[in-house]
């Protein structure tokens, strides 16, 4: 089953509710995804994507993941 850019955004936004986020990507499995959000200030790259992850619910655990690559890039707000 594939997944859209939209439904990506959806949980994002679940979970990240005040982040400015874009997600790009068509094919229903390579997307790249930027979120910008305050909760990001203070933390690494990992561990702003740890974030992420968890907020995708499970969509990209091992093989049978809806979601097969995801490219992130993570920042808080300037």
């Amino acid at each position: 089953m594939a997944i859209q850019a939209q439904d990506i955004e959806n949980l994002l936004r679940d979970a990240f509710p005040e982040a400015v986020i874009t997600v790009q990507g068509d094919d229903g499995a390579h997307f790249a995804a930027e979120i910008v959000d305050v909760s990001f200030k203070g933390l690494n790259r990992v561990q702003q994507q740890r974030l992420v992850y968890a907020a995708l619910k499970g969509k990209m655990d091992g093989p049978a993941g809806e979601l097969h690559a995801l490219a992130l890039t993570t920042r808080a707000p300037e």
